[in-house]
């Protein structure tokens, strides 16, 4: 008989881990008993799962004993405070925040790319950045097939990357600004920001906070972790990464232009890099000009796949090509890649952490 885990979705009522929730369902993780966890605040709300109703409870360290799997989207204060908790029970943690992406001791995984990574984990497992994920996924059977050296990405953001807050922000000033109300923005570009702007109708170039050498956050994030995904590395020089990361007025779906330079020129070319991305993992080639075919934002909503279309070479600089990415930065980007990783830590038969006591030792707050 196949084992059945005991499964805590961590920041269950936010938009992440409603979807969490929602994935977890259609998953083939057989699933023994759900614990859902959220702060005080939430406790107490109803949510079903495989037709069963479950009360939100109060997240304690307590609430971890006899877990197996912990999926958790509640920010990175929380994960930092309750991960390492779970991990001292015996529990796996699949950890969409920022907090333990860069920990050496952390594998850094998205399923179609480094699953190989898994391996390494002391009871762990960080989700990557939403916009580092689709864009990894579609570079993936390039980079397979003719190798990579170099990206530069500008990335189009949905509001709700900014989570439910910001996009009920943008849906309220749409609504404003139509009924010539003036728009109040209290959220974005980042809440704890001295300034906030309006995206509705609007383009805000700042995602997350910016650094000393003028990127944002978001944008470092992009390149370090795409180096970790591919060479296991975040400082890694075999592939040279940057970004510009835009937040625009989109509901769900990040779009993103990427360019990039593969190794191998000779062999490549437009056409082999459309069959390669046709034939990968998570992948749909949507490009055909000639029918003004090309992914967007609104229609891959609520899909699993990541698609790919505008696939062209740079004419100017032999070697380089362009292709337009999409995605839904709460499925794929999120959600679904955090229920890929349980899964395949199911099928590796990776589910455990062989010493709890250690790795508590390693994770835990200082």
């Amino acid at each position: 008989m196949a084992k059945e885990y005991n499964v805590a979705i961590l920041g269950a009522t936010g938009a992440v881990g409603n979807r969490m929730r929602e994935q977890l369902a259609l998953s083939n993780i057989p699933v023994k008993s759900l614990k859902l966890l959220a702060t005080s605040r939430s406790a107490g709300q109803k949510q079903t799962f495989r037709g069963q109703t479950y009360i939100v409870e109060e997240a304690k360290p307590e609430s971890f004993e006899g877990i197996d799997l912990v999926l958790s989207s509640a920010g990175g204060s929380v994960s930092k405070h309750f991960l390492p908790e779970a991990v001292k029970r015996g529990a796996v943690c699949v950890d969409n925040t920022s907090y333990f992406r860069m920990n050496p001791s952390v594998p850094l995984v998205v399923p179609e790319v480094n699953p190989q990574a898994l391996s390494y984990h002391k009871g762990i497992v960080s989700d990557p950045n939403c916009s580092t994920i689709q864009m990894v996924v579609a570079l993936k059977p390039v980079f397979d097939k003719f190798g990579v050296d170099k990206v530069i990405v500008s990335t189009y953001q949905a509001a709700s990357g900014a989570g439910q807050s910001g996009w009920n922000e943008l849906e309220k000033e749409a609504a404003d600004y139509l009924d010539k109300k003036e728009m109040q923005a209290n959220i974005l570009p980042v809440k704890s920001a001295a300034k906030h702007y309006p995206l509705a109708f609007n383009l805000l170039p700042q995602i997350d906070v910016f650094e000393d050498d003028g990127y944002t956050h978001e944008e470092w994030k992009m390149i370090h972790e795409t180096k970790k995904i591919f060479f296991d590395d975040m400082n890694s020089d075999k592939i040279k990464v940057t970004a510009t990361s835009v937040r625009v007025p989109v509901p769900v779906s990040h779009g993103e232009s990427v360019y990039f330079q593969v190794a191998d020129g000779a062999e490549a070319s437009v056409s082999e890099i459309q069959k390669a991305i046709a034939d990968g993992a998570g992948l749909v080639l949507q490009d055909d000009p000639s029918q003004q075919l090309y992914p967007q934002p609104i229609n891959a909503a609520g899909k699993r796949e990541t698609f790919v279309g505008r696939v062209r070479a740079d004419n100017e600089n032999p070697g380089s090509y362009w292709m337009w990415v999409v995605s839904d930065n709460l499925l794929k980007g999120a959600a679904w890649n955090a229920v890929q990783i349980a899964e395949e830590l199911v099928k590796r038969d990776l589910l455990h952490v062989d010493d709890p006591k250690a790795s508590y030792e390693l994770f835990k707050e200082n």
